[in-house]
């Protein structure tokens, strides 16, 4: 069994208040688990209004495959609008 995790930290420039955030990271987690079949949550920094840390889990058989499927969830969280990726951390397993 592979373990993917993919660690995203996020700034979110346009929210002016936490339910601003809060509606940004809902919607990017709700796509992100539909277009890919992936675990994706809040992790940290859950009372800043403008930061945000996603974490992202993807399990497989074959290492190339959680690979291939974070890099398509971070190229998904980059091309949103709303939001910046500031740091990103993946670790296979």
């Amino acid at each position: 069994m592979i373990v993917g995790v993919l660690r995203l930290e996020i700034f979110i420039g346009g929210a002016a208040c936490l339910k601003d955030k809060r509606r940004v990271v809902k919607g990017v987690c709700d796509r992100i688990r539909a277009r890919h079949n992936v675990a994706i949550a809040e992790v940290a920094d859950c009372d800043l209004w403008q930061r945000s840390t996603l974490g992202v889990a993807c399990v497989s058989n074959e290492a190339r495959l959680v690979d291939s499927v974070l890099t398509r969830v971070l190229r998904d969280v980059e091309r949103e609008a709303d939001l910046e990726v500031t740091s990103c951390e993946r670790t296979i397993v």
